[in-house]
């Protein structure tokens, strides 16, 4: 596989169900407004709280989860509804038995309703018009919930462990290399475009959840990505400059051409970082990276929140097997995990 390809850990990770996201906060963000609090590493250092749970180091960040196992595997939550607050008209947070839902109503009416299980854990993210018409974005309900592998029987599905970390065998790769991780520097508009919505480059056996997609990386590995290493962050910060910005313009281009395809469509936003420094400092500053360009291509390139998801893997993925600093290590990447949502059904006519 090429290098940077998210490779599976020798172990499996703890089977327990990952500690759930932070909270979501119910009140709308004003437009462009930069996001409150700490902007940097260093400042949210003396605010973190460890624990050991089940065997797992816990530890609690302002809006981050970091979860770290015994084999080494290293996770991080955030909510993503708190990037769709942005320009919200009203934010409405209410149970409904077990569950949590939380409707977002922009200034237009439409709203953006998503659905979690008592353990955060997303069941379903709708976009509703003003006009009442729905599409359905993300629908875990329909495998039975966020960890739906979890619960089959035993041999039915390979490797699902904990609702969240399935193992696959590598793909089998019938495109050229160049073909499967797209650099965006200097590529064509159209070559970023096909590859946003190119078919998975294996057969998939069923449909995943979007924790499965998310922390496991044998099932990532099957959709195609575009990998954007020329936006320079300064050192612990994951704020992006205006002059940085306007390298997202090609990708936003063709995400929005994905979109209008198929309404369907979900994007994951990776964020990743080289070697240099504190692993749990990563972990965190590539996540909240993800979740900032994320931001960007919805507020100055206008894809829709609803239809992105931001990501953070730290330093596990390198693209250049260094422990020293490298631009190329310190990268976003970009694919569409539409297929793996609804198993291999790219196409999908809206519900």
């Amino acid at each position: 596989m090429p290098a940077g390809t998210p490779a599976a850990p020798a172990t499996a990770p703890v089977a327990a169900p990952l500690p759930a996201a932070p909270a979501v906060t119910a009140a709308p963000i004003p437009a462009n407004a930069p996001p409150a609090g700490a902007r940097r590493m260093e400042d949210f250092r003396n605010q973190r709280q460890q624990t050991t749970e089940g065997g797992r180091t816990i530890i609690r960040e302002p809006g981050r989860v970091i979860i770290k196992d015994p084999n080494g595997q290293a996770f991080v939550r955030h909510n993503d509804i708190d990037r769709f607050r942005y320009g919200a008209r009203d934010v409405r947070v209410s149970r409904d038995g077990n569950d949590t839902r939380t409707v977002v109503v922009r200034p237009d009416g439409s709203q953006i309703i998503t659905i979690n299980d008592d353990r955060g854990g997303l069941l379903r993210r709708i976009r509703r018009d003003r006009d009442g018409r729905e599409i359905v974005i993300i629908d875990n309900r329909r495998h039975g919930g966020p960890g739906f592998g979890a619960g089959l029987a035993a041999g039915m599905v390979a490797g699902a462990i904990g609702g969240y970390f399935v193992s696959l065998p590598p793909p089998v790769l019938h495109i050229p290399q160049d073909r499967y991780i797209v650099e965006a520097d200097g590529a064509p508009p159209d070559l970023i475009y096909d590859t946003l919505v190119a078919p998975p480059v294996d057969r998939l056996e069923r449909a995943y959840s979007l924790d499965e997609i998310r922390y496991s990386p044998s099932v990532r590995q099957r959709m195609p990505s575009i990998d954007l290493d020329t936006i320079n962050f300064e050192t612990g910060s994951w704020d992006i400059p205006p002059d940085q910005a306007a390298k997202l313009q090609v990708l936003a281009d063709g995400m929005n051409r994905a979109i209008q395809r198929n309404p369907q469509t979900v994007f994951l936003i990776e964020g990743h970082t080289d070697a240099v420094g504190n692993d749990v400092d990563n972990l965190s500053l590539s996540d909240r990276r993800a979740e900032a360009a994320a931001t960007l291509l919805t507020q100055q390139f206008g894809v829709p929140a609803e239809n992105l998801t931001a990501q953070g893997y730290g330093e596990q993925y390198l693209k250049v097997q260094t422990d020293g600093a490298e631009r190329r290590n310190r990268r976003v990447t970009i694919r569409n995990i539409t297929p793996l949502l609804n198993g291999g059904e790219a196409n999908a006519a809206p519900r």
